[in-house]
């Protein structure tokens, strides 16, 4: 399948009214290990693609180490499409935004998380506005995945919140996004009056506590992001499996956690 099939294939999987439920990698073994899972897409988490090199989360991963991560998880993801988290875009200067997008798809990424953060919404829509431009360029209908961090970072309560995040989707939809991400939403009845009120495929971030996914469906909500709980699933055992085989230097330490992973050197090969 080409990019732009795949491009077409993951615009669809928003538009099914059946929840799109994504598991967030941070390299290519995570990324082949969902694919291989049976998921319909596969998502970059952010902060987990800047720990496992070595960095905080916040534009602060060197670009070249993102991109090639971009570039290995979608080599090894085949057919299934991938879509990556570039936090702010790494700028707010447009024409670099601009060749940084062009860039991410050429890596094979057919969908971005593109976030505000603390920055003005007029801003974060003329970002979005080349960063559409330049996708379209490409020929690559990629999928701009519009992020407020509204919730996440507290800049609003109560229903200035919530009105500012329905006008900010508006906002955002305008300048050219296909989705609405809205992070540390977590009420039924907000998530509820958010799906209502946005035009645009409403994403959710897993929590705990959060409703399932069939109650969220049902709710309006059409992605589901599990951001940096299988990063930190997968890493929490890891550092329990190694205090044990460092005290002992058995190989049960590490026994039960290597069941269900298959020959990853034959999958790459």
């Amino acid at each position: 399948m080409d990019q732009t099939a795949k491009a077409e294939a993951f615009r669809k999987l928003h538009h099914t009214g059946e929840i799109l439920v994504l598991a967030n990698a941070w390299d290519a073994a995570s990324a082949a290990i969902i694919a291989d899972a049976g998921a319909k897409a596969v998502a970059t988490s952010s902060a987990a693609v800047a720990w496992a090199h070595g960095y905080p989360d916040g534009d602060a991963l060197p670009l070249d180490r993102l991109l090639a991560t971009i570039e290995a998880a979608a080599r090894v993801a085949g057919d299934v499409p991938l879509t990556a988290d570039i936090e702010g875009g790494y700028t707010d200067d447009l024409g670099e935004l601009a060749d940084l997008i062009v860039r991410v798809i050429e890596a094979g990424a057919v969908g971005i998380n593109l976030e505000d953060g603390t920055r003005d919404a007029e801003l974060h829509a003329r970002k979005i506005a080349a960063a559409r431009k330049a996708a379209d360029a490409t020929g690559v209908p990629l999928f701009i995945n519009a992020r407020t961090d509204i919730y996440l970072k507290g800049l609003a309560e109560g229903h200035a919140a919530y009105t500012e995040v329905v006008q900010r989707a508006e906002r955002y939809a305008g300048a050219g996004a296909d989705g609405f991400f809205a992070p540390l939403a977590k009420d039924d009845d907000l998530i509820g009056r958010l799906a209502d009120a946005i035009a645009l495929p409403l994403n959710i971030m897993l929590l705990p506590g959060l409703a399932p996914a069939a109650r969220l469906q049902a709710l309006g909500v059409r992605r589901l992001s599990a951001g940096t709980a299988s990063f930190i699933a997968t890493y929490a055992p890891l550092a329990a499996m190694t205090r044990d085989y460092l005290a002992t230097g058995e190989a049960t330490a590490f026994a039960a956690g290597a069941a269900g992973v298959g020959n990853l050197n034959q999958r790459f090969g």
